[in-house]
């Protein structure tokens, strides 16, 4: 069972998300249906950055998961070596 402080942060990364993912979606495809003038544009990045923030965020991601799985396979491989 969860506790209270558990249930709280998982309200908040869910809150979080949610934001972030209402944001991109308002960005990427409503935005484009507005007029250029308009004010709500100055509350968004240009459109080049729309590909470019998850391209990124997606490469960084690789590399963590790339990483740790090296660390770990090394780190087994030396405590095999060691057993042996």
């Amino acid at each position: 069972m969860a506790t209270g402080t558990d249930q709280v942060v998982g309200l908040g990364l869910v809150a979080v998300s949610l934001i972030i993912f209402t944001y991109y979606t308002v960005w990427v495809i409503l935005l484009p249906f507005i007029d250029s003038q308009h004010v709500i544009h100055k509350y968004f990045l240009p459109q080049a950055y729309a590909v470019a923030i998850p391209l990124a965020a997606g490469l960084l991601l690789l590399l963590f998961v790339g990483v740790f799985i090296t660390y770990v396979m090394l780190k087994n491989q030396k405590v095999t070596k060691k057993a042996q």
